[in-house]
């Protein structure tokens, strides 16, 4: 029985969501995978909507797996089972029977990201795993001028990269530029994300902000459609996987 989940961490402690060959460092699919073969005596491949990176966090990631017969007891008492064995920064928020080719990654139809900003003088040490911290102020209304510019289908490639062989398009749902300051969001939402992608792009967008670019730079560098020229990547701790859509 394919059992499909969301799953919400905090990314901070974790080398990204995708188990490593070595398991050197540890992972949400590795913690995730150790919790089930723990109650079922089995080991289950966990599957992932969204590879985040080191440090990014989520609160909409969708996995799935295979139940074995072993297992029977009901979804909910395997929710309460995962829970109360995994790491306190995963949680598994919902839990529901899917069909049985269902894959988290391949069936989705679109993904949504936000990055947290914390536009303020001095630093809150109470955000600093959960927002990127700008000491100078941003020009928020030129950062949402720049922004309209992603949406659509377009080439990506001068904000990321593409495994062997992809495409680098992909189609831009939305881009809003939101909150109230001190804390400004970045939402974005598309069919598919480049690696580095939505840092990448907040990188450049921040720049905007701070008067380093203009708004036809930051079109220039979209329409260079060369890495190098986005030289700009926010970090991870700022970035949230926030819903998948299908």
């Amino acid at each position: 029985m394919r059992i499909r989940a969301t799953v919400a961490y905090d990314g901070t402690a974790y080398h990204g969501f995708q188990r490593q060959s070595a398991e050197r460092e540890p992972t949400i699919q590795g913690e995730l995978e150790r919790a089930l073969s723990r109650i079922t005596s089995h080991s289950t491949a966990v599957l992932g909507a969204g590879r985040t990176d080191a440090g990014v966090h989520a609160r909409g990631q969708v996995i799935a797996f295979d139940a074995r017969e072993a297992w029977r007891g009901t979804l909910s008492d395997l929710q309460r089972a995962l829970n109360a064995v995994l790491p306190g920064d995963i949680v598994v928020l919902d839990i529901a029977q899917a069909d049985g080719g269902f894959h988290p990654r391949y069936a989705a139809r679109s993904r949504e990201y936000r990055y947290t900003i914390y536009n303020e003088v001095w630093r809150d040490p109470l955000r600093r795993l959960y927002a990127l911290h700008v000491a100078d102020p941003l020009d928020v209304p030129a950062m949402r001028e720049a922004a309209r510019h992603l949406v659509g289908e377009r080439d990506f490639a001068a904000f990321g990269q593409a495994t062997a062989g992809e495409s680098t398009v992909r189609v831009m749902h939305r881009v809003d530029i939101g909150g109230e300051r001190p804390c400004i969001t970045v939402d974005l939402e598309a069919n598919g994300f480049l690696y580095r992608m939505v840092r990448s792009i907040v990188g450049t967008l921040i720049e905007v902000g701070r008067a380093r670019i203009s708004v036809g730079r930051f079109v220039e560098i979209l329409d260079s459609r060369e890495r190098a020229q986005a030289e700009t990547t926010a970090p991870p701790n700022g970035l949230c996987l926030t819903r998948v859509y299908y």
